[in-house]
């Protein structure tokens, strides 16, 4: 299992790399674009909202990672064009060690949104190395309090992906005043109707299923865990441990295989991008003792899925191995 210094010595040198080829360079006049969600749950424009001349130049945005990313892009509509930096399923990205073309990107933008919480400090030094006064930066953490020692998966928090969202509508108005109104249409569409089927099936899950026992190969899922009122029986230690990539302790690891081979927990929760051989171990001991397994990524799955399907789809899957393991 890949130790966390090890990460970040890797990161920071791709970060030097990607600012020192960067540096005395003009910005470019462009950024790679997104795919656009064709989805139907993806928000759109109103079509009582201000039209924008066809030539009109779009606010040049970046996000650390698609799932930020893509509400970036719904809340901005065709006022911005949105780059994502971190885009591929099968990408970790607690291992990502940024290219020169994502200090360009960076340096493009002048909405940035990074998720902070020691996930993404890469971001921070690309910043640093390409200074712009008029560039508004999104730091997750900070909007919703969270320390940097804290859960960086704050995109599984419903209630901060809210807080987040009204975050980027606050940063475009800033940066683009005259489409104010716009945003505000946006922002609204995307919470209100883009995220109903996603609230929704929170609710439903968490009536029916509240209190229910699980566990989990890493602490991705506990904000999601928390929100639906499940019962997290695997310690926290051991969640963060994995996702930091580092060695739980053997009490931890003690305690994650008694409650499988007891099935003390009902479903057992597995993050597909962070899969080392211990924690494949305890997916197959699960499935040995027909615990069902249920799957959620880092990163959109597919890329070019909106936020709120991509979501949906993994609660529904939960809610499936739920109702496999309860009856109900």
């Amino acid at each position: 299992m890949m130790a966390g210094s090890m990460r970040t010595t890797r990161a920071l040198t791709a970060v030097c790399a990607a600012a020192v080829l960067l540096a005395g360079t003009a910005c470019s006049s462009g950024t790679k674009t997104s795919p656009s969600s064709s989805s139907s749950g993806s928000a759109a424009a109103s079509p009582s909202a201000s039209v924008s001349p066809s030539n009109a130049p779009k606010l040049p945005v970046a996000a650390t990672i698609n799932a930020w990313g893509s509400i970036a892009t719904q809340l901005g509509g065709d006022r911005i064009q949105e780059t994502s930096i971190i885009t591929n399923p099968d990408t970790d990205p607690h291992d990502y060690e940024p290219a020169t073309g994502d200090g360009r990107t960076i340096a493009d933008a002048q909405v940035v949104v990074e998720n902070g919480i020691g996930y993404d400090a890469w971001a921070d030094k690309l910043i640093a190395a390409n200074p712009n006064a008029n560039r508004i930066v999104v730091n997750v953490g900070q909007t919703v309090g969270v320390p940097d020692d804290g859960n960086p998966h704050q995109w599984y928090s419903p209630d901060s992906v809210t807080k987040v969202a009204n975050a980027i509508t606050a940063a475009y108005k800033k940066a683009d005043p005259n489409d104010a109104a716009y945003f505000d249409q946006q922002n609204q569409q995307f919470l209100n109707q883009g995220l109903a089927n996603y609230h929704q099936l929170i609710s439903d899950i968490k009536g029916k299923y509240a209190g229910t026992p699980v566990g989990a190969s890493e602490s991705i899922v506990s904000p999601m865990s928390d929100a639906l009122g499940l019962n997290m029986l695997t310690p926290y230690s051991f969640l963060k441990a994995i996702a930091e990539g580092t060695d739980p302790s053997p009490a931890d690891k003690a305690t994650v295989d008694q409650q499988i081979s007891t099935k003390a927990i009902k479903v057992f929760v597995f993050n597909a991008q962070n899969s080392t051989p211990d924690v494949q171990a305890l997916v197959d001991a699960a499935k040995k003792q027909n615990i069902p397994v249920s799957t959620v990524t880092e990163t959109l799955s597919p890329a070019n899925a909106s936020f709120q399907d991509w979501q949906t789809a993994q609660l529904t899957s939960l809610e499936n191995a739920l109702h496999t393991a309860t009856g109900k």
